[in-house]
């Protein structure tokens, strides 16, 4: 009996142990929303709101940091390794993926918010909304802008600025006013065209072989420091993670008056994003790999915590990578796949985008034909593609979708009152989805790797055996095929 109850207990100290972090940023979550529940009644003022936001400032400076070089890393080491066919496979299984999870979720967003038709016209009265001008977006930039942005002019650049297409209003000699498409450069990390550019690196070391390999020793090792650097920063995440939530909390003017009048919109963006994290996702999971989703969805746990917290795909990306790691997903796919999924793969975004547009649209009266719906499919799709991985990013391209139904930018204020919550939900969705499709595109491809593995050992022994040199053996055959054609023209 006695033995029984010690190994009880070494086990729960062994899972205490393990989980010690998971348990903590959960609690961390607890306490931000009872200090910012507390601290509402004492009218705190602005001053005092900063203040209690500060460690959660730090906090997501830190994770940010992280990104440009572990992104920059993780990509490279992995592509690295991988030739190229094994990469194509990779790349190829991850895009259907996105594709089949993004139009999905679109399309759910639609079905979701047409049954449950959260919009009523008096819900702009309540909330003191005045008519204003349209949205004046162009999908058709913002898409031009991607690809503008994938192939940055300049690579240092791209680590602090993005390129952005956006209409103005001036005003010409004679009086008249008209708008004018202005280009150029805003803060922001270009993410994708780093992606991009890191892509193009790790394939090109990876096909050079033996000489490129001190470029691709420099990679890995600053992988594994910065992965170390990201572990000491997630305990710092009880302190910080409650420090955000809080300052949240405290900046809603009115937050019962806003939940009362927009608890339907909340709910439905809510059931959608529910269907999508726990039964879709978890549905194409089952039938690209015969395994259990909510068995992996339970060691996602810190990362999904890390998203509710910060609302930031791209501060969570640290976090993910060490839970995949823990679930043994092979580090050359998640080094590929995870940061690539975390720029376009934004299914939460595209449903967000999908359902708001069209609440909107009800709020304003308008009946959507079959081929404003379509529309809206392919709007919200791009945009959710267009998003950068930050905070309410969201909002700002759903900007596109307003503008290709004709509805009011100024009705995204109504929104913007309870983004702050459906913004942690959805990146939650999003990082969910990213590390899904890591599960995904490792199942599908194990066969692949697990030859390259082989393959690599195999080259490795054969190596050590006969102490031969492949690529020196490679240039003295060349060298003997250009003396063989020398003597031939002679």
């Amino acid at each position: 009996m006695g033995m029984s109850t010690n190994k009880c207990g070494a086990r729960w100290t062994s899972w205490l142990t393990k989980n010690m972090l998971l348990l903590m940023t959960m609690a961390g979550i607890v306490m931000g929303v009872i200090i910012g529940g507390v601290l509402r009644n004492l009218e705190p003022s602005q001053e005092i709101v900063k203040y209690v936001g500060f460690p959660g400032e730090l906090f997501m400076n830190m994770l940010k940091a992280m990104v440009l070089p572990l992104i920059a890393a993780s990509i490279v080491s992995g592509l690295s390794q991988l030739d190229g066919k094994t990469s194509g496979r990779l790349g190829s299984r991850a895009v259907m993926y996105y594709v089949i999870t993004t139009t999905h979720a679109v399309i759910l967003g639609i079905i979701v918010v047409s049954i449950i038709h959260p919009g009523d016209p008096t819900i702009k009265q309540k909330m003191g909304i005045e008519e204003g001008a349209t949205a004046n977006e162009s999908a058709a930039q913002k898409f031009l802008d991607l690809f503008r942005n994938a192939f940055p002019e300049n690579i240092m650049r791209a680590t602090f600025s993005q390129y952005q297409t956006h209409y103005v209003n001036v005003t010409n000699s004679n009086g008249i006013q008209k708008t004018e498409l202005k280009t150029g450069y805003v803060d922001g990390m270009n993410v994708l065209g780093i992606i991009v550019f890191c892509i193009v690196m790790g394939l090109v070391i990876s096909k050079i072989g033996e000489e490129a390999k001190p470029l691709a020793n420099l990679f890995h090792a600053l992988d594994v420091v910065i992965t170390r650097m990201v572990m000491i920063i997630m305990w710092l995440g009880p302190i910080g993670i409650p420090s955000l939530i809080a300052q949240k909390m405290l900046e809603v003017s009115d937050l019962w008056q806003t939940a009362r009048v927009l608890g339907l919109f909340v709910f439905t963006v809510i059931l959608g994003l529910g269907i999508q994290a726990f039964i879709t996702l978890p549905l194409i999971y089952v039938i690209g790999t015969r395994h259990n989703p909510y068995k992996f969805l339970s060691g996602l746990g810190q990362a999904i915590m890390t998203a509710l917290g910060t609302s930031s795909s791209a501060a969570s990306l640290p976090v993910t990578f060490r839970c995949l790691n823990k679930l043994g997903i092979d580090p050359r796919v998640t080094k590929f796949v995870l940061p690539v999924g975390a720029m376009v793969n934004m299914d939460g975004t595209a449903l967000y985008e999908a359902t708001a547009s069209i609440f909107i649209a009800q709020m304003n009266g308008l009946d959507l034909s079959a081929g404003q719906i379509i529309t809206v499919s392919i709007t919200a799709t791009l945009a959710s593609i267009g998003a950068a991985s930050i905070p309410s990013a969201g909002l700002v391209t759903m900007l596109i979708v307003l503008t290709a139904l004709g509805l009011p930018a100024n009705d995204i204020s109504l929104i913007l009152a309870v983004d702050w919550v459906l913004d942690r939900l959805r990146t939650s969705v999003n990082v969910i989805g990213d590390a899904l499709g890591c599960g995904f595109v490792h199942h599908i491809c194990a066969d692949h790797l697990n030859a390259d593995v082989a393959e690599a050992e195999k080259a490795h022994a054969f190596v050590e055996a006969h102490g031969v040199n492949f690529d020196e053996l490679e240039k003295e055959i060349e060298q003997e095929n250009n003396n063989h054609k020398t003597i031939q023209h002679v």
